[in-house]
C-alpha cells in the first residue's frame, strides 16, 4: 500500500482537553443536580427557559413545518421503522428440554427507559431523531425521552416533528453535556435512563463514554466517517462528490479512499478541493480533507480489503466490480454501501438502515445502533429432582475442582434431599444441626 494523501492532525492533545472538562461538568452535575445543569445552558445556549417542551409548544412548532417535510420526514420514518420491525423480528424467545427434567430458555425484554440524544448545533438532524427514537420504540421501550439543543427560541421545527412521529414520551430543550446527564440522572422530571443512545459533538460522545457502565451506551463514537473502495471503473467526479458530501460533517470528519487505481486517485486528489469550493459547506469540507482527508493505493483488492478492515470505518461504499466479492470479504465498518447507486447520504436520511454507527476503529468489535441495543436476552432454567442426580453430582464436582466448596456444598445438599437412600460420598452436616 501507499499513501498519496495522509492525515496531518494529531487529536489526542484535543481528546484530553475534551475529557477534562467533561469529567468537571458531569462531576458538578452530580452535586448539584437541575441548579448545575440549567447555569450550563445559560452560559453555552443562552436558555433561560423551561426545559420541557410543553404539549402546546411542541404543536405550535409542528405547524411551522410544511406538508413536504412532513411527508419526507414520514417516508424516512417509515423505512426506518420497517427495517427496526425485521431487526426485532429475527429475535425470538424459547423454551426447550436439554436434558430429561431440565428445561432452558430466553426471554428478550427491552429496557425501562431510553435516552436519545439528537444534534442541533450546524444542523438540524430530523433523521437523528427518528434513527434513534423510533427504534426504541420498536424494540419495547416503554419510555422515551428525548434531548436537542435549543437554536434560538426553540429546537428545530423539524426536529420536533421527527420526534413526535417517532414516539418520543418527554422532549427536552437541552444540548451538551448537560443534555446527557440529565438523561442518564432523570433530571427536571425526567427517568432515568437505562441506555443513552444517539450522535453528537465530542464533548457529548465523552459523555456517555465516561457514563458507561452506570448506564448502557449505543456505540463510542467520535466524529463521523466515510471510506470509499474503488477501482479504474470508478467515475472520479462521483467519488469526489460523495468524499466532499461526508466531510460536510464538520472540519475534523475523515474521509478516506481505498483504490487499485492511481490514476483515479490523483484524479480525485486534483478535483476534490476544487469542487468543494461549489458547495455552500465549502468551508468545512476543505477543512476536513486538509487536516483528515487519505487516500490509500493498493496493488490487488485483497490488499484493499485490508486496509479498509484496519481503518474500520463507520461508512464504507464500494464502488466497484463484482460487489458481491466484496460483500462477503469485507468484514470491518458501521454500514455498507455496495454501487454507484447507494450514496451514504441514503443510510444518513431514509432508506432505513441506522445512521447511528461506530467509529475510531470500533467496528471493528461492534455494529451501530439496532433494535437489539434496547433490549435484554434473559435467560431462565428449571431443573426436576431427579435432573439433579446428574445435574448436582457434575457441578459439585467441577466446585471442588476449581476450589470453590461453598458452591458444591449447595449441590450437595439437593443430593442428599432428594435421594436420601443413596450413598452420597460428600460431607454434609445434618438438618438436624441448624433446626
Amino acid at each position: 500500500m501507499e499513501y498519496i494523501k495522509r492525515s496531518q492532525v494529531e487529536s489526542e492533545a484535543e481528546d484530553n482537553k475534551i475529557r477534562e472538562a467533561v469529567e468537571g461538568m458531569l462531576s458538578r452535575i452530580r452535586a448539584e443536580g437541575e441548579t448545575a445543569v440549567a447555569e450550563y445552558a445559560r452560559t453555552l445556549d443562552s436558555w433561560d427557559q423551561p426545559f420541557v417542551l410543553s404539549e402546546e409548544k411542541k404543536r405550535r412548532l409542528i405547524s411551522e413545518v410544511t406538508d413536504q417535510e412532513k411527508e419526507d420526514i414520514q417516508f424516512a420514518h417509515a423505512q426506518i421503522k420497517r427495517f427496526a420491525e425485521a431487526q426485532r423480528a429475527s429475535l425470538t424467545e424459547f423454551d426447550m428440554e436439554t436434558e430429561p427434567g431440565v428445561r432452558l430458555g430466553q426471554r428478550i425484554v427491552p429496557v425501562n427507559c431510553a435516552g436519545c440524544y439528537v444534534p442541533g448545533g450546524r444542523y438540524a438532524h430530523a433523521a437523528s431523531a427518528i434513527m434513534s427514537i423510533a427504534t426504541a420504540k420498536v424494540a419495547g421501550v416503554p419510555f422515551v425521552v428525548a434531548a436537542s439543543p435549543p437554536r434560538g427560541a426553540s429546537i428545530a421545527p423539524q426536529v420536533a416533528y421527527a420526534m413526535d412521529l417517532a414516539g418520543a414520551d418527554m422532549i427536552l430543550e437541552m444540548g451538551g453535556v448537560q443534555a446527557v446527564a440529565t438523561m442518564a440522572f432523570g433530571l427536571f422530571g425526567a427517568r432515568p435512563a437505562d441506555i443513552l443512545v444517539g450522535p453528537g459533538n465530542a464533548y457529548v460522545a465523552e459523555a456517555k463514554r465516561l457514563l458507561f457502565g452506570e448506564v448502557g451506551i449505543d456505540v463510542f463514537a467520535g466524529p463521523t466517517e466515510s471510506a470509499v473502495i474503488v477501482d479504474e471503473t470508478a467515475d472520479p467526479m462521483t467519488v469526489a462528490i460523495d468524499l466532499a458530501g461526508q466531510a460536510e460533517h464538520g472540519p475534523n470528519s475523515p474521509v478516506w479512499l481505498f483504490t487499485t487505481s492511481r490514476e483515479l486517485a490523483d484524479t480525485v486528489d486534483r478535483i476534490l478541493p476544487k469542487i468543494a469550493k461549489d458547495f455552500p459547506s465549502g468551508d468545512v469540507i476543505a477543512a476536513a480533507w486538509r487536516d483528515y482527508g487519505e487516500i490509500v493505493y493498493c496493488e490487488t483488492r485483497e490488499e484493499v480489503c485490508e486496509v479498509s478492515d484496519r481503518y474500520a470505518s463507520e461508512h464504507l461504499q464500494v464502488i466497484a466490480e463484482d460487489l458481491d466479492w466484496w460483500k462477503e470479504r469485507l468484514k470491518n465498518y458501521g454500514s455498507l454501501f455496495l454501487g454507484e447507486g447507494a450514496n451514504v447520504t441514503h443510510g444518513d436520511k431514509c432508506s432505513g438502515t441506522n445512521h447511528i454507527l461506530p467509529t475510531k476503529g470500533a467496528a471493528r468489535y461492534t455494529g451501530g445502533l439496532n433494535v437489539m441495543k434496547f433490549l435484554k436476552i434473559l435467560t431462565w432454567q428449571k431443573i426436576s429432582e431427579e435432573a439433579n442426580f446428574t445435574f448436582s453430582s457434575v457441578a459439585s464436582r467441577i466446585s471442588r475442582l476449581e476450589g470453590m466448596d461453598g458452591h458444591a456444598r449447595a449441590c450437595d445438599w439437593r443430593l442428599k434431599k432428594y435421594f436420601p437412600d443413596t450413598d452420597w460420598d460428600f460431607d454434609v452436616a445434618d438438618q438436624q444441626r441448624y433446626d
